[in-house]
């Protein structure tokens, strides 16, 4: 498709038209030449956005997600790369199932889907995956997600042989002897008598691996960070030259425990919503360049797993679709971060962090981009969402930032625009 993008505001700087053709950004041809011209009216035109943590479900859980339904919600959402964890059935420890996921994402071809392969065979933490055949049939990472790496010389195995192959290790951080409750340990979990989770579960395995990683000097990734102990060690580590980057969600710097009070499982997660004290510190640690990565750690769930007593509902929220909006309302609009710092957050980090290669906008790249209204607010409605889940906390929330088109390779994948 030869498609021009005419009054695009590129990265709120500057008003120009954009040129596609054959996949790929392009000088400018004549309007003669087009398959389509569409006039974005001036609204913000970004980089396509990359989710480096993501949850479709695919292999054996597609009631839940699958990578058509999920990648149409990554689209909607405005993001062009996505990275699937690996605690599917089965699960992704070998290049059989690496090779279905890429396959399957290539038919489906409304995003760029690449595999995280597990650290240990069936996330069982005793026995190495097939890493370095899964990296040649595609994982671009390893993580257990969904459990923690489990034991220190386990990690220290997986960092080291990760390492021969330049493979990134991501880690779910979850002391499991401290956990086992269902929300923050608190004054909220003990006024409604929910079995509460302690920060320093989460706080122990980042020391853990924050040690591990400097005393080997090899880079480590955290995911879903959430707590004030968290963000002070990692920015500490950070000070002395540990090779450690990290991730937090958009649901850690909006919500807080205190959400969990009329028992409504959407507002459970793991880790779980923290204290205002830990969103605070998330914020601070966001503006301050302590983390990384803002991703959505989407997790859909069937309406029976999740409707149902909160401490018997799975973990998890779905944020492809209200991902870009909540960072942009909360953060940028709010002054706190610059668009520019939004965009390293939702693309460029994530994207040099695995690998990817994805975010540039100059002559010959790979045209991925995404256009959001900012100037104009929405109110977020589950019912609209192109997930099958419907597992969020934001429904009815005034946001700002929806996105009104993205193109993945020169191929439009979503459109609102008229």
């Amino acid at each position: 498709m030869r498609l021009i993008l005419t009054n695009c505001s590129v990265l709120g700087k500057e008003t120009r038209d954009i040129y596609i053709a054959d996949g790929k950004f392009c000088e400018a041809f004549g309007e003669a030449d087009a398959d389509r011209i569409i006039d974005v009216k001036g609204a913000l035109v970004t980089p396509g956005l990359v989710d480096m943590h993501v949850h479709f479900r695919e292999p054996g859980q597609e009631y839940k997600e699958d990578i058509g339904s999920g990648s149409r919600a990554a689209a909607r959402g405005g993001f062009t790369s996505v990275c699937c964890m690996p605690n599917t059935s089965p699960v992704v420890d070998n290049a059989a199932v690496v090779r279905s996921i890429v396959k399957r994402g290539k038919d489906v071809g409304l995003c760029r889907v690449y595999p995280i392969g597990s650290a240990s065979k069936g996330l069982n933490g005793e026995e190495l995956s097939e890493i370095g055949l899964m990296k040649e049939a595609g994982i671009v990472a390893v993580s257990d997600d969904g459990k923690p790496i489990s034991t220190a010389g386990f990690m220290r195995k997986v960092l080291e042989y990760c390492a021969d192959f330049d493979v990134p290790v991501l880690n779910h951080c979850e002391d499991k002897s401290l956990s086992g409750g269902a929300m923050n340990e608190g004054p909220v979990s003990t006024s409604i008598g929910i079995r509460g989770i302690p920060s320093a579960s989460e706080d122990v395995m980042i020391a853990r691996d924050i040690i591990i990683a400097e005393y080997l000097g090899l880079p480590v990734h955290l995911c879903h960070v959430s707590t004030k102990g968290g963000m002070r060690m990692i920015r500490e580590a950070k000070a002395r030259g540990v090779r450690v980057t990290c991730e937090t969600c958009p649901h850690y710097f909006t919500l807080t425990d205190n959400y969990c009070e009329n028992y409504s499982s959407n507002y459970k997660m793991h880790p779980p919503l923290g204290t205002q004290e830990d969103v605070d510190a998330v914020i601070e640690a966001i503006v301050d360049g302590t983390v990384d990565c803002i991703v959505t750690d989407h997790a859909p769930h069937h309406q029976d797993e999740k409707e149902i007593e909160f401490s018997l509902a799975l973990n998890g929220i779905v944020g492809l679709e209200s991902s870009f909006a909540l960072a942009y309302t909360y953060l940028v609009k709010t002054g706190k971060i610059t668009l520019d710092r939004l965009m390293d957050l939702m693309c460029h980090n994530p994207s040099d962090i695995l690998k990817l290669g994805r975010g540039g906008m100059n002559i010959g790249d790979d045209a991925d981009l995404a256009v959001f209204d900012i100037d104009n607010e929405f109110v977020f409605d589950k019912n609209k969402m192109l997930t099958k889940g419907r597992n969020t906390p934001y429904d009815g929330w005034k946001l700002y930032g929806e996105t009104m088109l993205t193109v993945m390779g020169g191929n439009i994948t979503y459109e609102k625009l008229c």
